[in-house]
C-alpha cells in the first residue's frame, strides 16, 4: 500500500512505478476539478485469477468527498493499465455528472431564500383613476 501526501492511496500494485505515477497524477487532476477539500481517492488493484492469467485484473477506484456520498467504480481487463484506463473513463463521467448536478443546484435559489426575497419587495398598489364628471 502506497499513499501520497495529498490523500491518494494505491493498493495492490507491484513494482510498476510508471503506472503508480499515472494513477496518482490522474486522480489528483480529477479531484482538483471537483473543487472540494479534503477530497481523497483510492485505487485498488487485484488479480482475480491469480497466476492463471486471462481477463482478470480488477481496478477499483473510490473517491471520497466531504459531506457527500463516495463514488466507486470498477473495471476488469487483461492488465492493470488497461483496467485503470477503463475505470478512469467511468470515473470521469461520474465526476462530470456530479459537477453538473452541483452547478445546477447552485443556480436555483432555495425556497426559503426566494420567499425572503419576495417579502423584501414591497407589493405594488394599483393607482386609482379619477372619474371624470359628466
Amino acid at each position: 500500500m502506497k499513499k501520497d501526501g495529498a490523500g491518494i492511496e494505491v493498493v495492490g500494485m507491484k513494482g510498476d512505478p510508471t503506472l503508480y505515477r499515472r494513477v496518482v497524477e490522474q486522480m489528483h487532476r480529477h479531484l482538483d476539478r471537483v473543487g472540494l477539500k479534503p477530497a481523497s481517492g483510492r485505487a485498488a488493484f487485484s488479480d482475480e485469477n491469480g497466476p492463471k492469467g486471462g481477463r482478470a485484473m480488477r481496478c477499483a477506484l473510490t473517491v471520497s468527498l466531504p459531506y457527500r456520498p463516495g463514488i466507486h467504480v470498477e473495471q476488469v481487463d487483461t492488465d492493470p493499465r488497461r483496467a485503470f484506463d477503463g475505470a478512469m473513463e467511468v470515473l470521469e463521467r461520474e465526476l462530470a455528472r456530479y459537477r453538473e448536478r452541483d452547478r445546477d443546484e447552485k443556480r436555483h435559489p432555495k425556497k426559503y431564500f426566494a420567499a425572503k426575497q419576495a417579502e423584501a419587495v414591497e407589493p405594488l398598489t394599483p393607482t386609482r383613476r379619477k372619474r371624470r364628471a359628466p
